[in-house]
C-alpha cells in the first residue's frame, strides 16, 4: 500500500513513515504545498495524510485539486485544526476521514486500514475472490485451505492486482506501487516480471486457478 504523507513538521512526517512503514506500508513525504502538488501530479498512491496548514499554502486545497482531477486515492486529514467547523469543511471538500492532532499512531494505521478497507475491499476484513481468501488484518492469503508463504512484496502485488480486477495494468504502474518514486531510476522492469513469476508460481503450487494473464508489451491483468 502507497502513501503520501504531506506534513512540514519533520520530526512528525518521519515518526509517521517510520511506524508506518514498519507496518508494510511505502511511505513517501512531502514537506510543502508545492512539493505535494508536485508528486501527486507525477505519482499515484493508495492514501493521502494531509496536513491543512503548510507554509506556502493550505491543505485544502490540495484537496481541491485532487478532487478535481479524480484521483482514486483515499484522503485522510490529519490536522491541529480540531474545530467542528475544519472538520465540516474538509469533509464537505471530499475528505474520506480527519484526525486531529495529537493522536496515536497506532489509531492512524487503523485509519488507513479501515479507509481501504471500505474503498478496495467492500468493508470486509477478509476478501474472497477466485477461490482465495485474504485476511487483510493477518496478511495472510488461503487458497484450498493452503496458507500461501508470499513475500510482503508478493503479497503487495496480489493485492494491486486484485484491486485493478478485468482492468490492463502497465509494468511503470506496478514498479512505482511496489517501490515509489525509486522506479524512475530504473533501467528495466525486470524485477516486476521476477515477482509476477514468483507469484504465479505460488498461487499455481496452492491449487489456485490461473488468474494472472500476460499481455506482453502492455503489462499484467487479473481476470475473474
Amino acid at each position: 500500500m502507497k502513501l503520501l504523507i504531506i506534513e512540514d513538521e519533520r520530526e512528525l512526517s518521519e515518526s509517521i513513515a517510520n511506524y508506518l512503514a514498519r507496518e508494510d506500508y511505502l511511505c513517501e513525504q512531502a514537506f510543502s504545498h508545492n512539493d505535494a502538488l508536485d508528486k501527486i501530479g507525477v505519482y499515484e498512491y493508495d492514501c493521502i495524510l494531509l496536513d491543512l496548514m503548510l507554509p506556502d499554502g493550505s491543505g485544502l486545497d490540495i484537496l481541491r485539486e485532487i478532487k478535481r482531477h479524480n484521483l482514486a486515492s483515499g484522503v485522510i486529514i490529519v490536522s491541529a485544526k480540531d474545530a467542528v467547523g475544519d472538520k465540516v469543511e474538509g469533509l464537505k471538500a471530499g475528505a474520506d476521514d480527519y484526525l486531529a492532532k495529537p493522536f496515536s499512531l497506532p489509531e492512524l494505521s487503523m485509519r488507513i486500514f479501515a479507509l481501504m478497507r471500505r474503498k478496495n475491499f467492500s468493508n470486509d476484513n477478509n476478501l474472497h475472490l477466485d477461490g482465495l481468501t485474504i485476511d487483510l488484518l493477518g496478511k495472510q492469503v488461503h487458497c484450498q485451505n493452503n496458507v500461501l508463504d508470499l513475500t510482503k512484496t508478493e503479497y503487495e502485488l496480489l493485492l494491486f492486482l486484485i484491486e485493478n480486477r478485468n482492468r490492463v495494468v502497465a509494468k511503470s504502474a506496478i514498479a512505482e506501487h511496489l517501490s515509489g518514486d525509486m522506479a524512475d531510476m530504473m533501467d528495466d522492469y525486470s524485477f516486476v516480471y521476477a515477482h509476477i513469476k514468483n507469484l504465479k508460481a505460488k498461487l499455481s503450487a496452492a491449487g489456485c486457478a490461473e488468474h494472472i494473464k500476460t499481455l506482453y508489451g502492455t503489462g499484467y491483468k487479473w481476470e475473474e
